[in-house]
């Protein structure tokens, strides 16, 4: 239950959180966003995944879960571009590869609209990314620990797995419910700003992933393949690009109808598509206009991103 706000840091959803945070009543907390909504049954599936047993061929040196997340997916109710590509973007390029780093779980990746965890686990950690073992040899229990502590990020959500993940070796899973994500009123503008944001908080928080993230576009990998095809076995760049573009477009398809439980409803169909072509078409442009900055503005606030994604007011 949301009581009010208590400032503990410059982020302003950890400030909405602190308090309530404090005040629970039990250890299992669930941080859904206001404009998130789940199918029924979600939570008891969530808390299984949490605290229930492994499942069934799992590794005896399994490590515990910490994390229990979501992956979003979006729904625009308003027609406005950046709405329908915010929508494009949750629901093809961002759920790929949301599923498939969780997948591999090499590292921590997780988005806050909807996560399970202890608050005891909360508790332990503080952001630092080291492991606890090193922080109690180096005398660095005094920093402060608890929801608090990441007030001072921007991106709480994946600092507090990732300090679950780092300091003490703990695990995440991906829930197999998805977060039903209303995107209200985006424009384009309103969509490119927001892009750019988490660009420039990433670029702090994990440099070499972000540096890789245009070999994860549909556009640089067309033009790699084209060029190498053609310099190889002669072919026309027309021919690899129409491949390349119908391969990509129909997995995309696939993932937005996994998590849907159908295909791409009709009524939505061609605004759908020209979203999904403006946001394959302008993210390389918006990543080189981010990559190069550091300010960034969220709910009507201008902020400095810092190292390891600290933040500061400007």
């Amino acid at each position: 239950r949301w009581t009010g706000e208590e400032k503990v840091g410059v982020n302003p959803k950890v400030n909405n959180l602190v308090r309530s945070y404090r005040q629970a009543a039990n250890d299992i907390l669930w941080v859904l966003d206001s404009n998130v909504m789940v199918h029924p049954g979600t939570l008891a599936r969530s808390v299984d995944a949490l605290d229930g047993p492994p499942p069934p061929g799992s590794s005896p040196s399994r490590r515990k879960i910490a994390v229990v997340h979501h992956v979003p997916f979006a729904f625009a109710n308003e027609a406005k571009l950046g709405s329908r590509m915010e929508e494009a973007f949750l629901n093809t390029n961002h759920a790929k590869m949301y599923i498939a780093i969780n997948t591999l779980a090499i590292d921590s990746c997780v988005v806050g609209k909807s996560n399970l965890y202890r608050r005891s686990d909360i508790e332990r950690v503080n952001g630092s990314l080291k492991p606890s073992s090193m922080e109690t040899a180096n005398s660095d229990f005094h920093i402060e620990h608890g929801l608090s502590a990441f007030g001072r990020f921007l991106a709480e959500d994946n600092m507090i797995a990732s300090a679950l993940w780092h300091e003490l070796g703990l695990r995440h899973d991906l829930s197999c419910d998805v977060a039903r994500n209303i995107v209200g009123n985006m424009t384009l503008t309103d969509y490119i700003w927001r892009r750019v944001r988490w660009i420039r908080v990433r670029k702090h928080m994990v440099l070499s992933a972000t540096i890789l993230e245009p070999f994860t576009e549909a556009l640089v990998l067309s033009v790699i393949a084209s060029a190498s095809i053609r310099y190889l076995f002669a072919i026309p760049p027309w021919i690899t690009l129409f491949l390349h573009y119908s391969l990509w477009l129909s997995v995309d398809m696939d993932v937005y109808a996994s998590l849907a439980g159908h295909p791409l409803p009709s009524a939505i169909r061609w605004e759908f598509l020209a979203a999904w072509a403006a946001r394959e078409l302008l993210a390389l442009p918006i990543y080189l206009f981010a990559i190069f900055g550091d300010e960034v503005v969220w709910r009507g606030n201008s902020y400095r991103v810092l190292r390891n994604g600290e933040v500061s007011l400007t």
